[in-house]
C-alpha cells in the first residue's frame, strides 16, 4: 500500500469516522489519524522494489482456498523463506484467505515478490468486497469472534507477519496487506 493512503500513525487511539477503518502494522506506534487505527509491529515498512509481477488467486471456494496456500508455499520455497517462515507465511494467508472465503462471500489474493537489498520479501493483500469490518480493533484482539471459530483470525496473522495493514469500511469490503521478510 503506498504510504499516502495508509495516512500518519500517531500515539494514542483511533476514534471510528463513518468512512471506515485502516490498522496498519508498519512501525512501533499504535495511533490514529482521520478515522484510521494503527496496530504496529516492527521497525520496518513494506517498502521494497517488486520483483515480479503479482500472482493473483480467486478465493470463492474451498478448492480456491487449497489452491492459494500451494501459491503461497511455492512463492515462500522460491524466494528461500525459512521452513518456519514458510509456514509461517502459508499460516497468515490461509487465515486471511478463510476470512475472505467466510465473511466476504469470496475474494482474490495477490502474492507479490518483494526485493531490496540484501532482502527478499512476499505481500499478500487479500481483498473482498463484503460487508466490512463493523468492530476493526475488536477485531485484531485475540479472542474476537463473529462466528465459531477460536478468534485468533487477524490478530494471528498479524503476529506472523513483519508487516499488516487492514483497510474496512461497512458495506465496502476489506482489505488485508501482509509482508513477510527473509532479513529478520
Amino acid at each position: 500500500m503506498r504510504s499516502e493512503e495508509a495516512g500518519s500513525a500517531r500515539s494514542g487511539r483511533s476514534p471510528r469516522s463513518a468512512g471506515g477503518a485502516t490498522a496498519t502494522a508498519t512501525g512501533a506506534q499504535v495511533g490514529a489519524q482521520r478515522g484510521s487505527l494503527a496496530a504496529s509491529r516492527g521497525p520496518r515498512g513494506s517498502g521494497g522494489t517488486s520483483g515480479s509481477a503479482p500472482v493473483e488467486c480467486l478465493v470463492r471456494t474451498e478448492e480456491d482456498l487449497l489452491r492459494a496456500r500451494h501459491a503461497v508455499r511455492a512463492a515462500t520455497q522460491e524466494l528461500g523463506f525459512s521452513l518456519v517462515d514458510q509456514t509461517r507465511v502459508v499460516t497468515a494467508a490461509s487465515e486471511l484467505a478463510r476470512n475472505a472465503f467466510i465473511h466476504g462471500g469470496g475474494g482474490v489474493l495477490s502474492i507479490e515478490r518483494l526485493r531490496r537489498a540484501g532482502a527478499v520479501g512476499l505481500r499478500l493483500t487479500v481483498r473482498d468486497d463484503g460487508p466490512g469490518i463493523a468492530d476493526l480493533e475488536g477485531a485484531l484482539t485475540d479472542g474476537f469472534t463473529t462466528g465459531g471459530g477460536l478468534g485468533h483470525g487477524l490478530g494471528g496473522a498479524r503476529r506472523l507477519m513483519h508487516d499488516f495493514e487492514v483497510r474496512s469500511a461497512p458495506g465496502q469490503g476489506t482489505t488485508v496487506t501482509a509482508v513477510r521478510w527473509t532479513d529478520r
